[in-house]
């Protein structure tokens, strides 16, 4: 294993054991905030996303992430990441991410996540490989495209 293959392994791991926006925030009631659970049959991973969206200067924007769930460590990790970078970005942007990261998570190792685009979600590249593993890591990915149809 590479030393980079061992620094994503251990990006993973402290995202499931210290997540990052783990525990619903704001209420499902808002209009600007709509929630998504996803589950994945295959494993029982589970994951419900919440996503607040405000409009600034004619653009809506994602204010705030929240999720909670239970999986294994990279669907846990995953939703983590999520939470940690598309804060901040529109809608239009959090698709072009979205996109891009099912692109490479479908890709079964022949592209890789741009680690100055994605941050710490490049770790979840090598999931590519593992077939039975891209719905674990997608699943957040997805509550959160979800979440923005609705919101």
């Amino acid at each position: 294993m590479s030393g980079l293959d061992d620094l994503y392994q251990e990006l993973i791991l402290d995202h499931s054991k210290r997540p990052h926006g783990k525990g619903l925030l704001g209420a499902e009631e808002d209009p600007h905030t709509a929630q998504s659970h996803q589950r994945n049959p295959i494993c029982g991973d589970e994951i419900t996303l919440r996503a607040h969206v405000t409009t600034d200067g004619g653009e809506d924007r994602i204010a705030e992430v929240s999720w909670d769930g239970s999986g294994c460590s990279i669907s846990q990790a995953s939703a983590s990441m999520l939470t940690e970078l598309v804060v901040g970005h529109s809608r239009v942007e959090a698709g072009e991410l979205i996109g891009g990261f099912r692109e490479a998570l479908r890709s079964r190792g022949a592209l890789e996540l741009d680690e100055d685009v994605y941050g710490d979600a490049a770790a979840l590249t090598g999931v590519s490989r593992y077939v039975a593993r891209v719905k674990c890591a997608m699943l957040a990915w997805v509550a959160l495209e979800d979440a923005l149809r609705r919101a």
